[in-house]
């Protein structure tokens, strides 16, 4: 049997188009998917939208639509977006779903049952763009909220609410039996900060608003937005609908934005609890891509639409660029002028021009078939310690750090190749050895890169003789040295990226 391993992302707004921000987050959790599935295990990648609450009806109102026409138009960009990038995503969950409407159902009904739901009034200041409470404190002068700084709404109505209040013990001692469930650390200790500070009830449902999911037992409120959301990590692999499945993949490991831990580390974990189901394998936090020191936003008005840029490096130019550039948990900031220079660097220089040049010179003096490595290569040193980096940072989910330590394979089979010279020697045992190590470090190379460049990858696999499937390989075995086996052609064919 092989380890399930569930993985999702934050299910994104339909209230606009996809931009870099949502990208980014897919991406990476593309990338992990697909290295998960070199180590064997059975995975299950999540992506959706989140089609419900004040939001969308007020951008389905100004589109002139209904909310479902205009979540109906939106969603589809989303799911097009993910396939021109590559995305290996199992499953794309939508909250206007059938199957996620009866999960979201039972979920409230649990937490009601449990005595952690009741009826309440609620008055306080509103960010719609949020879907969120704040209180004077948290809101930044003139009454603006802290994330869109736009000015909050004034809302007054009876609401049922989860008593979070209740769970604050619960939820400490969860995280305490559960250490380094939420990376990286200083983004854990933020969680743990929100609910060491004390927690507040917050509502699960509205009366002024009938674009939702019904509660089961007053169908006259409809579902609070990120109770809705929440849920759709479990209503995906068949909570309400397959319990077998359910118990087969929950719980999944969450990848989540920076401005959405208190929604995901506190009430997530506090709502399963209640529900008795248990909290989340783990988190790993991510900051923002910011542009121009922004966080990007339609309300900033300093969107990059992800697609416009794939025009330009190419997809797994992008996707390069946007796993190597930033260490995950922190902000980065997203430059054109980095893009291009990543993709120059890393990709032209480096990736690029070694297999150009092991190509051709197999191609001279190998006459077009590759040598077998030597087991005993200088070489093998620097593929075992590139495999061990690469592994360690995705473990950590920290994909610049894997791509580095793939990166310095790289660097070492071009320095290997510059100190031996074989494009100036006569063919013969000596140039075979050397041109069979280089082509051993490259089909290593391909393996460990291709999470973030599988196209790239398999076009390097191809080139240099190997059948099959890049993806088809099964991680540690896979990157032990040797396992060239010599006497295939290797194709030069066209550049992997021509210098921008």
């Amino acid at each position: 049997m092989t380890s399930p391993y569930y993985l999702t992302t934050p299910i994104y707004y339909v209230n606009a188009k996809p931009h870099l921000g949502h990208a980014y987050t897919t991406i990476i959790g593309d990338a992990l998917a697909r290295w998960h599935r070199l180590l064997g295990e059975d995975v299950h990648y999540l992506t959706g939208t989140d089609e419900h609450g004040l939001k969308i009806q007020q951008a389905a109102d100004a589109a002139g639509k209904t909310p479902q026409q205009f979540t109906d138009e939106i969603a589809p960009q989303f799911q097009e977006a993910w396939r021109r990038l590559g995305i290996s995503n199992d499953d794309f969950i939508r909250t206007t779903e059938a199957r996620h409407k009866v999960g979201v159902q039972q979920l409230l009904q649990a937490c009601y049952d449990a005595g952690d739901i009741e009826l309440d009034v609620y008055a306080g200041k509103y960010c719609v763009a949020c879907e969120e409470y704040y209180s004077d404190e948290e809101l930044l002068e003139g009454d603006l909220c802290p994330i869109h700084k736009r000015t909050v709404e004034y809302f007054e109505e009876e609401n049922y609410f989860f008593r979070l209040s209740r769970f604050q013990d619960r939820l400490l001692d969860w995280y305490a039996a559960h250490p380094g469930a939420i990376v990286p650390e200083f983004r854990g200790n933020e969680a743990l900060g929100l609910i060491r500070g004390g927690l507040r009830d917050f509502s699960v449902s509205r009366t002024s608003l009938q674009w939702g999911i019904p509660l089961p037992w007053d169908p006259k409120h409809v579902a609070y937005v990120w109770f809705d959301a929440l849920a759709n990590y479990i209503t995906a692999v068949g909570y309400g609908t397959d319990q077998e499945r359910f118990e087969q993949w929950w719980p999944a490991r969450h990848l989540i934005g920076k401005d959405i831990i208190r929604h995901h580390c506190v009430y997530w974990p506090a709502m399963l609890l209640s529900a008795g189901i248990e909290p989340p394998a783990g988190w790993a936090v991510g900051g923002w891509l910011l542009v121009g020191g922004e966080k990007m936003s339609k309300t900033s008005g300093n969107v990059v639409n992800p697609l416009d840029l794939i025009d330009d490096v190419g997809v797994d130019g992008f996707r390069y660029y946007v796993l190597a550039d930033t260490t995950y948990g922190h902000d980065g900031d997203f430059t054109y002028e980095g893009l291009i220079g990543r993709y120059n660097s890393d990709l032209a220089n480096n990736l690029g021009n070694l297999l150009s040049r092991v190509a051709t010179v197999v191609g001279k003096k190998c006459d077009g078939v590759g040598p077998a490595p030597r087991t005993d290569s200088p070489l093998a040193e620097a593929a075992a310690s590139a495999w061990e980096g690469t592994a360690t940072g995705w473990a950590e989910v920290q994909p610049n750090r894997a791509l580095e330590a793939t990166w310095s394979l790289i660097r070492a089979t071009n320095a290997y190749l510059e100190a031996n010279e074989p494009w100036k020697a006569e063919p013969g045992a000596e140039v075979d050895a050397v041109m069979g190590d280089a082509l051993e470090a490259l089909r290593i190379v391909a393996i460990l890169a291709s999470p973030a460049l599988p196209s790239t990858c398999q076009t390097v696999w191809e080139r240099i003789g190997l059948p099959g499937r890049v993806s088809d390989q099964r991680l540690p075995d896979a990157a032990a040295w040797g396992a060239y086996p010599g006497g295939v052609s290797v194709v030069k064919g066209d550049p992997l990226f021509p210098r921008k």
